[in-house]
């Protein structure tokens, strides 16, 4: 039986990931390995987690020697890489948490791997899972490509660069078969509500104060998160070995305007008078290192292997929408007290 080992999968997209492999590939045991920190959980797979072809394992990628053992015993055919630190606020709070988990502990992942695939690493292969954010920022016109010079700006999209840089360089030294994707923002089902889209359909929800930052003129390409993990399916079984894949939604919206229509969403779905949502946005102050526009060029894995979004962002967003409007209890359990405290250090000051 083939055996795959997926970290953070018990996270946003890790979970999406997991239950697509699960449920796809019977025939495939999947490990999920997840530390299980605060936006770790195991409620986003609580449908799956009966299954024979799944295992959870609560470990932490920065354990040297349980990484080690682990990979040695189960021996995994493939490994994806998700797991990860990814909000840039928190990393500007804690830069170092971000270097210990994205570099060291993919560097622990590398080591562990090599030393258990010696012997074959013909038939085995490290799938990376990165971020636009290591491109750095664009101007008004242009878009990234697999070609693009890195220029990261945040100690977060600094910590990704890094490990994206290691585990090349695993590639060209010791001959592990590797492939990265770099992807755009995610959103869809089960995200954590940190991030702009969950956190205001939950401030909407809760008619609290909408905190954009600047000028809401960012400009950010959003990808459904199902896309995504279909992206990742087709790159783990058909990508090339040594190769990158930018991952995009072809579909740049700026923060302002997205969170205009998100607004006007949701107070149809929630039956409130048009307006009274879009009255909470607030302007608040902006966060250092502040890329302007990030969009992907998605032509390559277009070309090469035929993937392109199913969804339309005003569908994907939709869908998402009525997505945390129907799971409330799974909103109400990830936003507790201790997230709560986080909030408000990250914005009640801005």
């Amino acid at each position: 039986m083939k055996k795959i080992i997926i970290t953070g999968g018990a996270g946003f997209i890790g979970s999406h990931v997991v239950r697509r492999f699960v449920t796809r590939y019977p025939d495939v045991h999947v490990y999920n390995l997840d530390a299980l920190t605060y936006a770790g959980n195991l409620e986003n797979l609580k449908d799956i987690d009966h299954l024979p072809n799944y295992t959870f394992l609560k470990e932490n990628i920065t354990d040297v020697s349980r990484m080690q053992v682990l990979i040695s015993e189960i021996q995994p055919d493939g490994l994806i890489h998700l797991a990860a630190e990814s909000h840039v606020d928190r990393s500007i709070a804690d830069p170092m948490a971000f270097v210990k988990t994205n570099v060291i502990g993919t560097v622990n992942l590398l080591n562990a791997c090599r030393d258990a695939w010696k012997d074959r690493y013909h038939e085995t292969l490290f799938y990376h899972i990165s971020t636009d954010e290591v491109y750095g920022t664009l101007g008004d016109t242009g878009l990234f490509t697999e070609t693009t010079p890195y220029d990261p700006n945040s100690p977060y999209s600094a910590s990704k660069a890094a490990s994206d840089h290691f585990v090349r360089a695993y590639g060209e030294t010791y001959g592990l078969r590797y492939i990265v994707t770099n992807c755009s923002n995610n959103y869809g089902p089960f995200q954590f509500p940190e991030k702009l889209i969950p956190l205001f359909i939950n401030n909407i929800i809760h008619k609290k104060p909408l905190p954009v930052y600047g000028d809401g003129l960012y400009t950010r390409d959003w990808l459904y998160v199902i896309d995504h993990a279909i992206a990742i399916d087709l790159v783990y079984h058909h990508g090339k070995n040594h190769e990158t894949y930018n991952i995009g939604g072809f579909n740049e919206w700026k923060n302002i305007d997205l969170v205009r229509l998100l607004c006007k969403l949701m107070d149809k779905k929630l039956g409130r008078p048009e307006g009274t949502s879009e009255n909470l946005i607030t302007f608040v102050k902006d966060r250092p290192g502040h890329d302007r526009r990030y969009a992907i060029d998605a032509s390559k894995i277009k070309r090469e292997l035929g993937w392109e979004p199913s969804v339309t962002f005003e569908q994907g967003l939709s869908e998402t929408i009525d997505w945390y409007l129907n799971n409330t209890e799974w909103l109400q359990n990830v936003t507790s007290g201790t997230y709560q405290r986080y909030y408000e250090d990250m914005y009640k000051n801005r």
